[in-house]
């Protein structure tokens, strides 16, 4: 894994949104500063956008290079829920589909030297967003129109998912095909959709962030199609993965062909979250190298397992290096690892499989694992004609298990130790 080039804007001048006209309760103001307030850093060639304390209600936020986003001690970005003003819809994804739809709420797209940071607090309002959280009537018509439009290749521009029925919910921060990029220290509270977003980026660090949201898809951090990235020393309290590695759906990610890869995930405390660590089901352009160590599920956590991957018939890809080391837990709702590949929740009766590939799946790594009750330590589903290869337990010790030890089906070279 390379070194990763991590911006420095220790000697850069500061602006304030205060010189720019920013006012408290006043979201078009705000708004308006931030967006000029980052417009000049980005000239400068290197400054730091600063948020003071207080309150500040705003719309989008979009990002440009050598900029610092920085909230002070105090502050809270509280960001509309108004879906107007999330708009005109950008170049984003869907579940790994690429479309346009409503910005992110931070959006960051091909950046360079960009970082969020500080001790502030970035805040969602979620009055329209829970609403769609149900998936209203017209979301999975939608859902099967970009779909059908991405498995036949169709230009991105023709994929418009902002309409009256569609209701495809924004990531809160997504940094998409950027690079040199710090997130560091600030508080999350809620999340329309996915949490924290790098898609198509590289040289990515994650510190000291902490993470709470409870809604529907709130993942913590989900890396896409990026490489060389830190992910330590974080909260995540959240209603849905903590950290779920992806690759993109299906035709897109075979056309876009990169991998997430040389990810390293260390010192973090999740107090919530379906799995500590997620492998798909977005892995179409295949995941590598992925490295967990040092992290804690805290005993009260609504976990199902510590680690799964998943796949299904249509995705293709590859899985190959997965390692997590020294990790603790309390009780566990399935397992300490679970590996299926017929995963297709919504979409199973929803469309046909267009293209089927299968995903080989290799070189999985659990050592120094312990953790207190579940169902079983491993299930791990293969395929017939594509068994799961070199999957390995050391020292993973476990309190007590309602079903079995291990449940397996198709997988070649499984060692416990």
């Amino acid at each position: 894994m390379p070194k990763i080039k991590v911006p420095n804007f220790s000697e850069c001048p500061k602006l304030s949104i205060l010189e720019f006209g920013a006012v408290l309760g006043d979201k078009d103001k705000n708004t308006l500063a931030i967006e000029r307030a980052i417009e000049k850093a980005n000239k400068m060639g290197c400054a730091t956008v600063v948020i003071p304390q207080g309150e500040w209600i705003t719309k989008k936020i979009h990002l440009k290079s050598n900029v610092n986003l920085h909230l002070a001690k105090g502050a809270t970005l509280l960001f509309s829920e108004d879906p107007n003003d999330y708009l005109p819809a950008v170049h984003t994804t869907w579940e790994g589909m690429e479309c346009y739809n409503y910005s992110p709420l931070i959006y960051a797209y091909e950046c360079e030297n960009v970082a969020i940071t500080g001790e502030g607090e970035i805040k969602a309002k979620m009055d329209v967003w829970e609403k769609w959280f149900a998936r209203p009537s017209g979301h999975m018509e939608n859902l099967k129109r970009l779909y059908m439009l991405a498995s036949n290749n169709s230009a991105v521009i023709e994929r418009q998912m902002v309409n009256d029925s569609a209701n495809f919910r924004p990531q809160l921060i997504q940094f998409n095909r950027s690079e040199n990029i710090l997130l560091e220290g600030v508080k999350i509270t809620n999340s329309p959709f996915w949490t924290i977003h790098p898609y198509l980026s590289k040289n990515v660090v994650i510190r000291n962030i902490n993470v709470y949201a409870h809604g529907h898809n709130n993942d913590g951090v989900d890396p896409e199609m990026s490489q060389n990235m830190l992910i330590e020393n974080c909260v995540f309290d959240q209603g849905d993965d903590a950290i779920a590695v992806k690759s993109g759906r299906n035709q897109d990610a075979w056309r876009l062909n990169t991998p997430s890869k040389n990810i390293v995930i260390r010192n973090c405390t999740v107090k919530n979250g379906h799995q500590l660590l997620a492998i798909g089901s977005e892995l179409s352009g295949g995941v590598e190298n992925i490295f967990m160590e040092n992290c804690n599920v805290s005993e009260d956590a609504k976990m199902f397992h510590l680690l799964f991957i998943k796949t299904n018939e249509r995705r293709g890809g590859y899985v190959n290096g997965i390692y997590m080391n020294n990790i603790t837990s309390g009780n566990i709702e399935k397992g300490v690892l679970g590996i299926e590949t017929d995963v297709l929740y919504q979409w199973k009766d929803l469309v046909p499989t267009i293209e089927r590939k299968l995903t080989p799946i290799k070189n999985v790594y659990l050592e120094n694992i312990k953790a207190m009750n579940m169902e079983f330590v491993s299930r791990i589903l293969g395929q017939e004609e594509m068994p799961i290869e070199n999957v390995n337990l050391k020292h993973v010790v476990t309190d007590t298990l309602t079903i079995k030890k291990h449940i397996h089906e198709h997988v070649l070279n499984f060692n416990d130790n």
